[in-house]
């Protein structure tokens, strides 16, 4: 019964996991793999049960929802600008390298599992590894970020790219997998590209048409009497492109990562105010989702022998041969990535909650084993980050493709309707070859420094404001360019846009 008990529980559950992500950060490991455990051991001492077939179907739901809403708000921190030199690269791993991932590992399935002392059809063997074909690089960049390290070679954006839209390719592989395995809707082999076609297209076209139409409503309809309505408004939007490009046979997590692609590189009104909003509600998706998952596992059959014993080889193939093999080929034909940099991205190839989401969807469609491929995919999914995601942060180090991020001084929210950009400069002696002085730095026009940081304080400067080695600069300019530019002639390299 959903009652004031239910709402004590899960109020200790969230409190519980935000104390496990703290510690997730502290150590160097992926947040996702504490709240996944805090769900296990709330389920495996039956302090919550949710062994029942409604509880999974809840959890699909919600799974649905938390994809809906990651892939969403992705989008929205995706930009154009960082991800234009690497689209390519990025497009193919998150499609070519996927049906690669499945191909390779369900092979291997295949042909491994009779001296584990059983058989699995060609068709499941493929499904089991189509679940787990999707990467998870979210957990690896709250690593990176939490240690302050970069990536050289647009790794990141490559990265991200990649795992913010290889879900949609993963899901359709899934689906039309369970559909073979099952014989639903007679769907076989010969019909199964034409059905990827179709989803594909249309969820790309709807995608992309319903995020410019979000962008024009958000600008267009005056609620600002209740800014908190945008909110609602733009979470409408990311719900409706999904179920309706669902409803038209197109592929709705390739639409709604679309759609949040194209409004985070449009202006819209109370942009700040929606993205806080959108990061703390995916956060809280992404707890909750992780938890139940972790509650709907039984340990007990985890510890099988043909399962953890699988899952182990699977594991250890994935990691060691199926995801380089498959980054590799995809990176061959693009010669801006060093070796090194190919070998971190065939490393950072984490699974997370989507492949147990997916390994769910063959437990509510009925397929036959459907409570192994889900206990393998999960344990699957724990090695991973195991394996991979404690030692993301040492392996950049050892490829030397890290490098320490600067941190900004001036942290300030700009409306949005201010044309004008904000930098941070920090001096140097190339600067202050012409002088010493704020007069004597030759800054383009319509371009102020208002405010100075030295000395862990913070003042607003004067013409004749003698400038140090080491100050911070806060510069204000209506041509953004145009001021790197001569920043970049001055010679200096320390510049962040604010």
């Amino acid at each position: 019964m959903l009652n004031e008990n239910f709402l004590l529980v899960a109020a200790l559950l969230l409190f519980v996991a935000v104390l496990a992500g703290k510690a997730a950060y502290r150590l160097g490991a992926p947040a996702l793999l504490l709240f996944l455990s805090v769900g296990m051991l709330f389920g495996h001492y039956d302090w919550v049960s949710v062994d029942s077939p409604a509880a999974v179907e809840f959890a699909e739901f919600i799974g649905m929802i938390a994809l809906c809403i990651i892939l969403f708000s992705g989008g929205m921190d995706t930009k154009f600008a960082d991800i234009r030199p690497i689209m390519a690269p990025g497009i193919v791993m998150a499609t070519l390298g996927v049906v690669l991932t499945a191909v390779i590992v369900g092979s291997f399935i295949y042909f491994a599992a009779p001296y584990l002392g059983f058989t699995l059809p060609f068709p499941i063997a493929l499904l089991l590894a189509a679940t787990m074909s999707s990467t998870d690089s979210a957990s690896v960049f709250s690593i990176l970020r939490t240690k302050k390290q970069g990536l050289r070679q647009n790794l990141r954006p490559l990265l991200e790219l990649e795992s913010g839209s290889n879900d949609p390719m993963a899901y359709i592989l899934t689906v039309m997998l369970v559909g073979i395995a099952t014989g639903s809707d007679g769907l076989n082999w010969a019909n199964a590209v034409g059905t990827f076609v179709v989803q594909m297209v249309v969820g790309a076209a709807l995608g992309y048409g319903f995020g410019r139409a979000t962008v024009w409503i958000m600008n267009r309809i005056n609620i600002r009497s209740n800014p908190s309505l945008y909110s609602v408004l733009l979470l409408a939007s990311a719900f409706f492109t999904y179920s309706f490009t669902t409803i038209a046979y197109g592929n709705g997590y390739l639409a709604v990562y679309i759609a949040g692609l194209v409004v985070g590189n449009f202006r819209i009104v109370f942009r700040n105010m929606l993205s806080t909003f959108f990061d703390s509600f995916t956060l809280l998706l992404q707890i909750i989702l992780f938890l139940l998952l972790g509650l709907m596992v039984n340990i007990d059959e985890l510890m099988q022998p043909n399962v953890y014993l699988m899952a182990l080889a699977i594991g250890a193939f994935m990691i060691i041969v199926a995801r380089p093999i498959s980054t590799l080929i995809c990176m061959a034909p693009f010669r801006q990535f060093s070796k090194r940099a190919r070998v971190y991205a065939s490393w950072v190839g984490l699974r997370g909650a989507v492949p147990i989401i997916f390994a769910l969807y063959t437990v509510t469609h009925g397929v036959e084993g459907s409570d192994y491929i889900f206990n393998v995919v999960f344990l699957v999914t724990i090695i991973s980050l195991l394996v991979q995601g404690t030692t993301v942060s040492s392996m950049a180090n050892w490829l030397k493709l890290s490098y320490a991020e600067p941190q900004r001084t001036f942290k300030l929210t700009v409306p949005d309707h201010i044309r004008s950009d904000f930098s941070e400069i920090e001096v140097n002696e190339a600067l202050l070859k012409k002088g010493d002085t704020l007069k004597d730095i030759r800054l383009p026009g319509h371009t102020l420094v208002v405010m100075v940081y030295r000395n862990e304080k913070y003042f607003v400067p004067k013409g004749l404001t003698q400038l140090l080695v080491g100050d911070k600069l806060l510069v204000v300019s209506d041509n953004n360019d145009e001021l790197l530019q001569k920043i970049k002639d001055m010679g200096i390299e320390n510049v962040m846009k604010v």
